[in-house]
């Protein structure tokens, strides 16, 4: 018997050896030049004239064609890959990317990938109304700012490597909100729930061309930057490669014509003095601190995010609980106008994501009825939001409820002289609220993570916070730190219903 254990231990560690030497084998050949046979470009999807979807559907932009370039002089197909930008350096160190091609800065990221040399000349600017009274960057003191997360805007004002005007004038703001793209930047600045954004000069151009008259560029300046291609660091060999062919575009004036094409002439950089400091740099990366220091860091940074999440979560179940209840009445009654309103609107609810009408309970106003929203607009339009939308799956756990008992305790009830109001909160409401728990239960666990839908209204709660941190720390440990949150509350909460379950079951 041992030695058939043994034989068995013996052959699975063979194969697992083997099949650990295959895939590294496979892993080492794909990024040599002559076994590779795709090259996958991650990217903002929402980012032109880098990368963007255009009106055919397709994907197109400067450094797609840039990358198209590249793929076709090396054999290679293409594979363009839209990514969550929070996301980016997940999907890169795991492989599912390349390398990161999309209007990617350098600055204050040297020591974090492995870089080709810088091919643009960014600046960072300021888009306003163009009949706000915010002229100059001073004007910003007081105002309330938008900027993409995670991006070269945001780094100018609060990443290690910022200058200290820039931190000066952002102490000076109202606020500094993040969103996810910069439509909804835009979309949140004609709203007039935020002053101004602060964004590439390269996007803004491309943004304000096509949105007309409505926005205008402040002539100062916010900070100027390097866009680069970041390689999973360490990664030169692939690095080199893509390089040696933007030389050879450079040389026979390939890039120039790409350049001209989306009207970048002016940014571009490839080949000048001083572009390739990232590119020579040593590969090994920068001094990581210990691993509970880290920790310590994320939990506290987590734990500010959630108190947002819980705020929502506890206003919500305040307002939608009875809203529920009060919409069940409606659905049930006798009027037939008044059911037809209550099964619309629940049909609505219950077959349209959270997300958009969390967007249209905030912009709404604005697009609908030309009514400026403010930012502290923000939290409130999060909570009718959530509240609209639970209130109508407790309505129907709540019909059910009240369906399911039988007939014959209302009969016996009018037997007894009860009134309907009598009946309803002594008789039915104490059973329905019994069977009812299981599954207003589930709806409970469920909002809990359905705060994180929050973001769509770049209201910061702990899912997006720990996003953020992934992206600042190029680390998982936020998203999983974030999940073991979730989950203790989650047991909590479910902990607590069972309790208020076994209460109410009276007649065991």
């Amino acid at each position: 018997m041992k030695k058939n254990r043994l034989s068995k231990l013996l052959i699975t560690f063979v194969l697992l050896s083997v099949i650990v030497t295959v895939v590294s084998g496979c892993g080492s050949r794909q990024d040599s030049k002559t076994e590779r046979t795709t090259f996958t470009v991650g990217f903002d999807a929402e980012f032109p004239p880098y990368g963007y979807k255009d009106s055919n559907g397709n994907y197109v932009g400067f450094d797609l064609d840039l990358a198209e370039e590249v793929a076709k002089r090396n054999g290679w197909t293409l594979v363009k890959q839209p990514i969550d930008w929070d996301s980016k350096d997940m999907e890169l160190n795991s492989g599912s990317i390349d390398c990161i091609w999309n209007g990617f800065t350098i600055n204050g990221r040297e020591k974090d990938y492995t870089w080709s040399t810088a091919y643009v000349d960014n600046s960072q600017v300021v888009i306003v109304k163009s009949d706000s009274n915010i002229k100059k960057l001073s004007d910003l003191a007081g105002k309330n700012v938008v900027v993409q997360a995670d991006s070269s805007a945001l780094a100018a004002f609060t990443g290690e490597d910022a200058e200290q005007k820039n931190i000066d004038l952002c102490a000076s703001f109202k606020s500094l909100t993040q969103v996810g793209d910069y439509n909804s930047a835009f979309m949140n600045l004609e709203a007039g729930s935020v002053d101004a954004i602060c964004m590439d000069i390269g996007v803004a151009n491309y943004q304000i061309k096509q949105r007309g008259s409505k926005f205008t560029m402040l002539s100062e300046h916010v900070s100027s930057e390097q866009y680069g291609i970041g390689f999973k660091l360490g990664n030169t060999e692939l690095r080199d490669m893509v390089q040696t062919s933007l030389n050879e575009m450079l040389s026979d004036g390939t890039f120039a014509q790409i350049a001209s094409k989306w009207e970048l002439t002016d940014c571009v950089c490839l080949g000048n003095e001083g572009t390739d400091s990232a590119y020579l740099q040593d590969a090994t990366g920068k001094d990581k601190e210990s691993f509970g220091s880290k920790l310590l860091y994320i939990v506290k940074q987590l734990g500010m995010g959630m108190f947002s999440t819980l705020s929502i979560f506890f206003l919500t179940l305040v307002f939608s609980l009875p809203l529920g209840l009060l919409l069940c009445f409606v659905r049930m009654s006798k009027v037939k106008v008044l059911q037809w309103i209550a099964k619309i609107y629940i049909s609505i609810m219950r077959g349209t994501p959270l997300m958009l009408q969390l967007l249209v309970v905030f912009f709404g106003p604005y697009f609908l009825f030309r009514i400026q929203v403010s930012s502290q607009y923000r939290f409130i339009a999060v909570i009718i939001g959530f509240s609209l939308n639970y209130a109508a799956y407790f309505a129907e756990i709540y019909r059910a409820g009240i369906e399911s008992i039988p007939v014959g305790q209302y009969e016996a009830a009018d037997v007894l002289g009860y009134t309907k109001v009598q009946t309803f909160v002594r008789i039915i409401f104490p059973q329905m609220v019994k069977r009812v728990l299981p599954p207003v239960t589930n709806e409970v666990i469920t909002l809990v993570k359905d705060t994180s839908l929050a973001f769509a209204l770049a209201y910061t709660e702990m899912f997006t916070m720990a996003k953020q941190l992934v992206a600042a720390e190029a680390s998982m440990i936020p998203l999983f730190v974030a999940g073991l949150f979730y989950y203790i509350f989650n047991f909590a909460v479910a902990v607590f219903m069972e309790w208020i379950e076994k209460k109410m079951q009276y007649y065991r």
